[in-house]
């Protein structure tokens, strides 16, 4: 297990010990207090190069790295891959080569096969690799950002310091995943940082939607989904990946919203004080309705706002723990 990321590549949860995960959490604290002053930034990681490859579409990922690079004042390189070599047939080697010879520190990669940042880790050596979503394997930044909103949200509530709590605020903590689970990188990831940290946690969804094995992966299946609501402290929202043909395995969209969907009925058998997210983009009326997303348990908006931060502090420590800039 890696026990801290200072110097190093971030490609998977499933790589980190519980101490290592605080570690980002805490650091991450202190980034809240900067993304809230008038002048956003700070000297940390002057002089260094990132280069931001995303060979997926996204929006809040990618904006949450670039903004985090240069609030740490990073220079930030953007690939733009439907306009670059890559739609000529470049490889994904010649890719990171091409970048790495206009002199980088870091590479945050998005790709749609499974293994890409780890590949890409081999490829550079001498660069942090850090893994912004990688096939149906692992989001582990978006898994680090939930964990972190769970728990500056329970410590505000207790009136707790988020630092001196630790993991105990994930001590017996029960979580529900619901949803795409089988084709879910933000699932594994979410799964991954919370049984390390010490909670529990279900998933629910259609047959078709989850893995041979939950098992494996630490969590249990939740044999009935509105008692499974009622058992949880948090509910995690999954969206239906239209783009790797998720529809095909639900007769319908209506038929999932049905038997699946946060309705507002099935969100009146939640605990006063049970959390709902949604990594998202969310499809309203769909995995979630409206005034259940946009009502007083949800706390996906604080999601969004908190990947900023965390992503600043695992630049910050996988970058910094380099030593000098080149």
């Amino acid at each position: 297990m890696i026990e801290t990321i200072r110097g190093q590549n971030l490609l998977s949860l499933n790589d980190l010990s519980k101490d290592a995960i605080i570690e980002i959490l805490n650091e991450a604290e202190s980034f809240v207090e900067v993304n809230e002053r008038a002048i956003k930034k700070v000297p940390a990681l002057k002089g260094r190069v990132v280069a931001s490859l995303f060979f997926e579409e996204s929006t809040r990922t990618r904006l949450s790295f670039e903004t985090a690079a240069k609030r740490l004042s990073a220079d930030v390189l953007s690939l733009a891959v439907a306009s670059s070599s890559v739609k000529k047939g470049e490889s994904l080697r010649d890719t990171i080569a091409t970048v790495d010879a206009l002199g980088i520190d870091a590479v945050v990669l998005r790709h749609a096969s499974s293994g890409a940042a780890e590949q890409v880790s081999r490829y550079v050596p001498h660069v942090r690799v850090v893994n912004a979503g990688d096939g149906q394997h692992q989001h582990p930044t978006q898994g680090l950002l939930d964990a972190f909103t769970i728990r500056q949200t329970l410590a505000e509530r207790r009136g707790l310091d988020p630092i001196a709590s630790g993991a105990t605020l994930f001590e017996g903590l029960k979580v529900l995943i619901v949803g795409d689970i089988r084709h879910s990188r933000v699932a594994r990831s979410d799964i991954a940082a919370y049984t390390t940290l010490g909670a529990e946690v279900r998933v629910a969804g259609p047959p078709t939607l989850l893995p041979q094995s939950v098992a494996q992966w630490g969590a249990t299946l939740a044999p009935n989904f509105e008692e499974a609501l009622r058992w949880a402290d948090v509910v995690g929202l999954l969206r239906l990946q239209r783009e790797r043909g998720t529809e095909s395995f639900v007769p319908t969209l209506n038929e999932y919203t049905t038997t699946f969907g946060l309705t507002q009925e099935r969100a009146s058998l939640l605990k006063p004080g049970a959390l709902i997210m949604h990594p998202g983009p969310m499809n309203r009326g769909v995995e979630v309705d409206s005034k259940v997303a946009d009502g007083p348990q949800a706390i996906i908006r604080r999601q969004v706002s908190n990947g900023v931060p965390v992503r600043m502090a695992v630049l910050y420590l996988s970058i910094a723990g380099l030593g000098r800039a080149k």
